[in-house]
């Protein structure tokens, strides 16, 4: 055993060390012509497409090393490899080069299709400024549908990819065809609902009811939308939690952010204020906050008094209403209550709480609660006979 090792072994592990260097070798080689084929503009939008391609031409370059590899091991075993590396050399000139070519070709209209999708998009979209006049609107609006056009070509693109090299493999494509025609009709009986997310995303998409970054509420759950394709749409709430949720669920969406957004916000003032100046408080307060150098960018129209709301329990009610950017209305109204309550402060308006007054009645006689000092007016329990803050005595 001892004398075959020495004979054989040393050299089946000086071939096999050798082949590993040459992989190592051949790996960085391939992963420095990547970067150079690539631009570095492209760099972080093809970089997935890049890693897949490149581990393809590694893995063949591998299988071609360990081949080698195999064939000098074998040949210690006194085996005649010569008839099969010359069968398979010409099957890789035959068949290899093509398998290549049309990888390579995939790859290149990936490539082309990543960096031409988001352009074409971007300048079929600027057509109707009319109905989107903001540049970010426009920008995650492409962003959206770039992106579910480029991931449906692609697919498609990998689809032809497979069946090109089955047949040029040497198996016949037209039974596969026929056979995925009658599966796809099966399952499309038994995925109904996955036809049904599917169709239901197409129109989403096709009447802009939401893009990427906008924030909605669909199937009961509201949040920024992250992304969205043809099957499903992904929320992220305030709690940082992802939902996804298929589009057949939607059967109606709310677009907080579409082309505006709105300062909807209601003051409670006492009864006891004078109505109009508490207006013209308020009115002022918004003209000064769209002058702001932060938050005036964000307003479209200032907040303003639309009208007295509501009588409430402890309170009047005064709707404000004003136009902002989209995205930007939660910022300004946070703003805006913090302005409101300073200017209140400073011009002694009361913003009133919530209270109740108790009454208890016994028989025919109503009795209040507390008991009034007249001396210094502090209540005192019913059932006290002096005063806890100046002593002096009660009468009930």
């Amino acid at each position: 055993m001892w004398e075959w090792f020495v004979a054989n072994g040393m050299w089946i592990l000086l071939a096999l060390a050798v082949g590993f260097i040459l992989f190592l070798i051949f790996r960085r080689w391939v992963e420095k012509i990547m970067g150079k084929i690539v631009p570095a503009q492209f760099f972080d939008q093809q970089d997935p497409g890049r890693r897949i391609i490149g581990r393809v031409i590694i893995s063949l370059g591998g299988l071609f090393i360990a081949l080698g590899i195999t064939a000098v091991v074998v040949t210690t075993f006194g085996i005649d490899v010569i008839p099969v590396l010359r069968g398979v050399g010409n099957w890789l000139l035959q068949h290899g080069v093509r398998i290549v070519i049309i990888i390579g070709i995939g790859y290149l209209m990936h490539w082309i299709t990543k960096a031409l999708v988001p352009q074409i998009m971007q300048r079929s979209i600027k057509v109707k400024p009319e109905k989107h006049p903001d540049k970010e609107e426009i920008a995650r609006r492409a962003q959206t549908l770039s992106r579910v056009f480029a991931q449906t070509i692609t697919a498609l693109i990998i689809f032809i990819i497979i069946f090109m090299i089955l047949s040029e493999v040497g198996i016949d494509i037209a039974p596969l065809l026929a056979g995925a025609g009658v599966v796809g009709l099966a399952i499309g009986f038994g995925a109904q609902s996955v036809i049904k997310d599917i169709l239901n995303g197409i129109f989403i998409l096709m009447e802009d009811q939401y893009d990427v970054g906008d924030v909605v509420k669909v199937a009961g759950i509201a949040g920024l939308v992250e992304d969205i394709n043809l099957r499903r749409t992904i929320l992220r709430d305030l709690d940082g939690v992802v939902h996804s949720i298929p589009n057949g669920e939607i059967t109606t969406s709310n677009n907080y952010t579409e082309e505006y957004s709105r300062v909807n916000l209601n003051v409670r003032v006492a009864y006891e204020e004078d109505i109009d100046r508490c207006i013209q408080v308020i009115n002022k307060v918004g003209e000064e906050l769209m002058k702001d150098d932060v938050f005036g960018p964000m307003i479209l129209t200032p907040p303003r008094v639309l009208r007295v709301d509501e009588f409430a329990e402890s309170g009047l009610e005064v709707k404000i209403l004003g136009d902002t950017k989209p995205l930007k209305q939660w910022d300004v109204m946070g703003e805006l209550r913090k302005r409101i309550k300073k200017a209140f402060d400073k011009e002694g308006i009361e913003i009133p709480w919530p209270h109740t007054h108790v009454k208890v009645f016994f028989g025919d006689k109503q009795l209040n609660r507390d008991l009034i000092c007249k001396a210094c007016q502090n209540p005192n329990l019913q059932s006290s006979k002096f005063c806890s803050n100046c002593g002096a005595p009660l009468s009930s």
